[in-house]
């Protein structure tokens, strides 16, 4: 990989390599785009095979979080941190420390977050070295665990979908085929049985999937069978690139809208599911109710304001369906049209602002 030159086709402000000899520490931080705001995103402790490895992966994660920001109406750049390392063998409180220091040397262009292979007890020893770093304990005015939030974006997402493809929101008696019942979908399922949805549940972890067809009298059905299902939404909740030359035959629902992240495996299967006419709901967008609640903290964490943002989530994918018929391209594509859109807005009314102020300067003169 040309580092330089991958950063310059995809227009990457800054990399940081980070490195403290005493405590191990080993990390890179990539820092997108920053013409919303500060760059804001998890840091991820990894076993990553090599030094490349780990700078492609925050490189390619912080480009994906200025997208969701930027989608998300944040006024927040995309950054992401990585740190080498085994999560499990490798973690001390003076690397988190350390790495803490790092970040607070970037005088506010980075903000981290929890991310894989990272907790909040990390972030706690991050904010002992500086206050650029969400996901802290409650004690320090965290938003608390993001899954309750996230699942509720995931929520009115799928019913902004659910009105595209069958001209009403509601959900009541809709087939929903959920692939994966963890935190954020096992609350999903909560909101949709109160509305009176029918569940078709899996997941590897045999215990979740009792859990809701115990609570949510869901039907529960083999890990490979959940693509094939009768079903009016077709909810992907647990790996990425599900959504590929395999599965997509299979589909019967109407509708893809779930909480996993990349479900495309390539950006052609967001061609062909469009040109079926299947309604997808881009994940980064329906998934971004976590990011905006941990966004809340950095002006006081108001829970209120934080989950009336979090249920805007329905009027983005609207403007995302409304994208994608005014420009006939696939909702993925005007996903990132509409993130895009408003980052070149804001970049153009700056530029506009800095131009008249040297105008101004030079008449001085």
């Amino acid at each position: 990989m040309e580092i330089i030159k991958y950063m310059e086709t995809y227009d990457y402000e800054q990399l940081v390599i980070c490195q403290d000899k005493t405590t191990g520490l080993k990390a890179f931080i990539a820092i997108h785009d920053t013409t919303l705001g500060p760059a804001l995103g998890g840091t991820r402790m990894w076993t990553y095979n090599s030094e490349e490895e780990a700078i492609e992966d925050a490189l390619r994660l912080a480009r994906g979080m200025t997208y969701k920001n930027a989608a998300a109406g944040l006024n927040l750049g995309g950054g992401k941190a990585v740190i080498m390392g085994n999560p499990k063998t490798d973690k001390n409180d003076e690397l988190f420390r350390a790495f803490g220091r790092f970040i607070e040397g970037l005088n506010g262009r980075y903000i981290t977050a929890e991310d894989v292979g990272t907790t909040e007890e990390d972030m706690d020893l991050i904010h002992l070295e500086t206050d650029y770093v969400t996901g802290v304990s409650a004690e320090f005015g965290s938003s608390g665990n993001p899954s309750p939030v996230t699942a509720l974006g995931v929520y009115v997402g799928m019913k902004a979908a659910a009105k595209e493809a069958f001209g009403d929101d509601s959900l009541k008696g809709k087939t929903i085929a959920v692939q994966g019942v963890g935190n954020v979908a096992y609350t999903m399922c909560e909101y949709l049985h109160e509305e009176g949805a029918k569940l078709i549940v899996t997941d590897i972890n045999e215990e979740a999937v009792q859990r809701a067809v115990d609570n949510f009298g869901a039907t529960a059905v083999g890990i490979n069978e959940i693509y094939g299902v009768d079903a009016d939404i077709f909810s992907p909740c647990a790996l990425g690139a599900v959504i590929n030359d395999d599965t997509i035959p299979q589909l019967k629902a109407k509708v893809i809208a779930g909480s996993a992240n990349n479900q495309l495996k390539n950006p052609e299967h967001g061609d062909k599911i469009h040109e079926m006419g299947l309604v997808y709901a881009p994940d980064y967008v329906i998934n971004s109710g976590g990011v905006i609640n941990v966004a809340d903290e950095l002006d006081g964490y108001n829970r209120e304001r934080a989950l009336k943002k979090v249920n805007t989530i329905y009027d983005t994918i609207e403007k995302i369906f409304a994208i994608s018929k005014r420009d006939n391209i696939p909702s993925y594509v005007a996903a990132d049209r509409l993130a895009e859109e408003r980052i070149e807005r804001v970049s153009k009314a700056r530029n506009s602002f800095l131009q008249k102020e040297k105008s101004v300067l030079s008449k001085r003169r």
